[in-house]
């Protein structure tokens, strides 16, 4: 009787963990093979990639479907590979699709995740349009200053490394100079971490970029079993207690109030100053139809997710797009000539001083930019979720509420349909003169639509502004430790990181 108890025990455990895994199969949807309670969630783990690497590996493999059925544990996902259905997914038919989804469980949400990144429905839509007035032209302009102290201190920086004849990691450095600018916009200190490896900023800045093995776990075992796992937290409990402790040390030096400085934490206390945040749902209606009013109240909780999302996109996206940029330039040295007389030629019209308005006009140096971008995305891939049963246009197949989207945006961007050879370093493809035809849903380094990046011009010109400082008077070559196609660290997140840096002799002009 007991071996029968076993096997019962056994296939009951066996049929509930492959449960929903027939999904696609019955709507005739190709779909790559899940595994039983976990999915493809252990995939990337199993095949030492990253879910960035994966994602885009699913979608080269699949190159004649406009979709591609996956599974996160016993929850069915639709990886879409079609930038005509991207459209629609982000931005066309947004109201079915303004969930990201990296929730698992949407009753119990961490702390840090009531950022506009992470969080979902009315919290995000009221927070984001409040927020949005925080990245104007006007706003960033005002910023500028705070860059140049930090360009300041990076060039003195790399005029030691230059005269030692050293080689650097510009992953490292560059993160530093970027971790200096966030505090100063973010905090309204001097982080002091171009100067000083050990300080609390970057500290903080490599523990929340490194994607630890019990990260790896937590991430596994709540997306699998969002239900029986959902009291973990994704983001590890000291980086949850050292952003805390900084935010409520700033705010309390503030007395909780506007300071005149300026910076993101200001402009947090005037939210909350002005009192509850009152709008239209994005999905709750009255009986007429019409959207129902509902109201937000900004406290120390929504401030503190807030200004953690401000430093993490900040310091990750930015110091990896110029890093990565200056990697690039270091094995085309054609490239980087051609930027650094670009550079040399608009600050000579500035009177040899960099601006807002000069950046601007590096015209070159963005296509530079933006092609660094194509070839690896900080993100690459975005995630959304199904909020109603929906037909996807031009097709037979209505997938339900809850099924989340994903869309490899580093496989769009090594997509030949989209760009001819794909895995070369070619800014002029970015050239608006020549009038290559990117579709538009398929080059996203800072997503599309209403939940696109709303850092994306800071981001733009905080790396450009790095990039300046070093071009204007260094140049940058391969070291002997450097690699020319860098391995990605399979352990990396939602963003990418570099295994071993990115090592690179600096050489003064």
């Amino acid at each position: 009787m007991f071996p029968i108890l076993i096997v019962l025990v056994f296939l009951t455990l066996y049929l509930y963990g492959k449960r929903n895994h027939d999904y696609w199969r019955l709507r005739g949807v190709k779909y790559e093979e899940p595994m039983v309670f976990f999915g493809g969630n252990l995939r990337p783990a199993l095949d030492g990639m990253s879910y960035s690497e994966r994602y885009a590996a699913i979608h080269k493999k699949y190159e004649n479907e406009k979709y591609v059925g996956l599974f996160k544990g016993n929850s069915p996902a639709l990886l879409v590979r079609d930038p005509e259905l991207i459209k629609h997914v982000l931005s066309s038919d947004f109201k079915n699709f303004h969930f990201r989804g990296l929730n698992p469980n949407e009753e119990v949400i961490e702390p840090l995740f009531h950022n506009i990144f992470t969080i979902d429905g009315d919290t995000w839509k009221l927070t984001r349009q409040k927020m949005t007035p925080a990245f104007t032209s006007g706003k960033l302009k005002a910023m500028f200053p705070l860059i140049l102290q930090g360009a300041a201190k990076l060039v003195k920086m790399l005029d030691e490394v230059a005269t030692a004849g050293a080689e650097v990691d510009v992953r490292d450095l560059m993160a530093r100079y970027t971790t200096d600018f966030i505090g100063a916009v973010g905090f309204g200190v001097d982080s002091n971490s171009l100067n000083d490896e050990n300080s609390d900023f970057r500290k903080l800045g490599k523990r929340i970029s490194m994607f630890t093995k019990r990260d790896t776990l937590v991430a596994v075992l709540k997306m699998s079993l969002p239900n029986i796992f959902k009291n973990l937290r994704f983001i590890a409990p000291e980086v949850e207690r050292k952003t805390t402790s900084i935010v409520r040390q700033i705010l309390a030096q503030r007395n909780f109030q506007p300071s005149n400085r300026n910076d993101f934490v200001d402009f947090m206390l005037e939210l909350k100053q002005k009192g509850t945040i009152v709008g239209e749902s994005i999905d709750k209606v009255n009986a007429d139809g019409s959207p129902a009013m509902v109201e937000l109240e900004v406290d120390e909780r929504l401030i503190t997710a807030q200004i953690f999302l401000f430093f993490l996109a900040g310091f990750e996206t930015s110091s990896s797009a110029s890093s990565f940029l200056l990697h690039n330039l270091a094995y085309h040295p054609e490239c980087q000539a051609r930027c650094q007389r670009e550079i040399d030629d608009v600050l000579e019209k500035y009177d040899g001083k960099l601006s807002f308005d000069a950046v601007k006009e590096m015209k070159f140096t963005e296509m530079c930019l933006k092609e660094a971008l194509r070839i690896l995305p900080s993100p690459g891939f975005l995630h959304r979720k199904c909020t109603r049963p929906y037909t996807l246009p031009g097709t037979d197949l209505t997938i339900d509420k809850d099924v989340a989207i994903v869309i490899s945006a580093q496989g769009l961007h090594h997509d030949e349909r989209y760009f001819d050879e794909p895995e070369q370093f070619r800014p002029d493809r970015f050239d608006p003169e020549r009038g290559d035809k990117i579709p538009k849903y398929a080059y996203m380094p800072f997503g599309e639509g209403p939940r696109s990046c709303i850092g994306e011009r800071m981001g733009i010109m905080q790396s450009l502004a790095g990039v300046a400082t070093v071009l204007r008077h260094f140049t940058v070559v391969p070291a002997e430790s450097s690699v020319r196609t860098p391995r990605i660290d399979p352990r990396s997140g939602i963003t990418q990181n570099i295994l071993g840096g990115l090592p690179l002799a600096i050489r003064k002009r």
